[in-house]
């Protein structure tokens, strides 16, 4: 209906038609216009006027349609949205489990390709300058800058360590050094692959250091897994071409202190601090280890990494330099993966991991180095290492209750 529209009603209309009254039981009669005389017994009404009424919408209130609701409240509020349910839901939560699977992956192929890196130019490093604190040193100086930047420029959260703490994390950072120190002079003196089939006795100095120090007493699923890695080291340390005390020393003293390590984290550190997860605590044992082994290094070996020095013993500087840096780079980025991983995974499937790094070690410096392995020695090398993978399984089955 249009606003403009406007309605005549007049009495021709059906439902206006005019009443006739009655008086007495008279009929009532109007009277027209024409000269007709009414009879004498009929009552004479004037004629009512004609008249018409115009009914605008202008005039009137707005005309509204009933809804059933006070007017004053809007509809808007009654509305419906349907919640839309993607038909690709399924397929989404797939993609976002596809990522993470693919995201580990790559951060296990980065913890596998730094190790190797890291063993081959320290070794050549080691190799062509006989200084192995002061690579060691070097390695804690690479790594404490590369943590200094990442506090300054907030890549990673700066802690608020007290006293207190660093009293409790001092004994760790002695540990730390002591075995990274090991493990260089180790390096230095027998070939990449022996150096990692005696670490692999690791398993069996955190059972005993356990045993001593914490009261756990292994499962019997723990001795059985023990007894192939001790086998196992032994056959391939009998048939090992580059034998030699010292080196095979040195790595039995990197597995015992990288182990102390592991128990005094435990015993030490049962109440650790929210602030110290586990890359800040790697973080400050490297900056305390460069520390301790700064005045040990020049009382010890002195200054041997300036470039008169190393001309001296003719080796090249720029391949020095290039390759300790690289090895340190690696050797500090492996360890923060390997925290990022363990992050991710169950202590368990990070055990298995690092087995398996082991493995890919010792194959690829023994294709890079060219070192000779008998059959003999390979197979203890196979057993010592299918020893620490089956450790890294049974460990965490825990013994049946006893019954009354």
């Amino acid at each position: 209906m249009q606003s403009s529209a406007v309605f005549s009603l007049s009495p021709s209309l059906p439902l206006l038609k005019p009443r006739r009254l009655s008086l007495r039981h008279h009929p009532v009669v109007t009277a027209s216009s024409s000269n007709v005389s009414p009879p004498p017994n009929v009552v004479s009404v004037p004629p009512l006027p004609r008249r018409s009424w115009r009914l605008s919408s202008s005039e009137l209130l707005p005309l509204r349609a009933w809804s059933g609701l006070p007017s004053s409240v809007s509809t808007n509020r009654f509305k419906t949205a349907a919640t839309a349910v993607p038909e690709n839901a399924e397929e989404g939560e797939g993609s976002g489990k596809m990522t993470k699977v693919l995201e580990l992956g790559l951060l296990f192929a980065m913890w596998y390709l730094f190790n190797i890196y890291f063993n081959i130019y320290n070794k050549q490093v080691l190799k062509a300058l006989h200084a192995p604190m002061t690579v060691t040193l070097v390695q804690f100086a690479v790594g404490s800058v590369l943590i200094t930047i990442m506090w300054a420029l907030n890549l990673y959260k700066r802690p608020k360590i007290s006293g207190a703490q660093l009293a409790a994390i001092l004994p760790l950072a002695v540990v730390h050094t002591l075995g990274n120190l090991f493990t260089n002079m180790s390096l230095g003196k027998v070939s990449v692959s022996f150096t990692h089939t005696i670490k692999a006795m690791e398993p069996f100095f955190s059972v005993v250091l356990s045993a001593m120090f914490l009261g756990e007493v292994p499962t019997p699923w723990v001795i059985g897994s023990i007894i192939p890695i001790v086998g196992g080291v032994a056959l391939a340390s009998v048939t090992e071409v580059s034998f030699n005390w010292a080196g095979f020393l040195s790595a039995m003293a990197s597995n015992l202190t990288n182990q102390s390590r592991n128990v005094l984290s435990k015993k030490v550190m049962v109440k650790k601090d929210d602030s110290l997860d586990n890359i800040t605590l790697f973080s400050i044992i490297t900056l305390m280890s460069l520390f301790l082994m700064a005045p040990v290094t020049f009382f010890s070996e002195g200054i041997k990494f300036t470039p008169s020095y190393i001309q001296s013993v003719g080796v090249n500087v720029q391949q020095i330099y290039t390759k300790s840096l690289i090895a340190a780079l690696c050797f500090h980025a492996y360890q923060q993966v390997s925290y990022m991983i363990l992050a991710r995974v169950s202590p368990v499937t990070h055990s298995v991991g690092n087995c398996v790094k082991r493995v890919v070690v010792i194959v690829s410096s023994v294709i890079f180095f060219k070192t000779p392995v008998s059959p003999v020695n390979a197979f203890g090398t196979g057993i010592a290492l299918a020893g620490v993978f089956l450790y890294s399984r049974v460990k965490r089955i825990k013994p049946k209750p006893k019954t009354a």
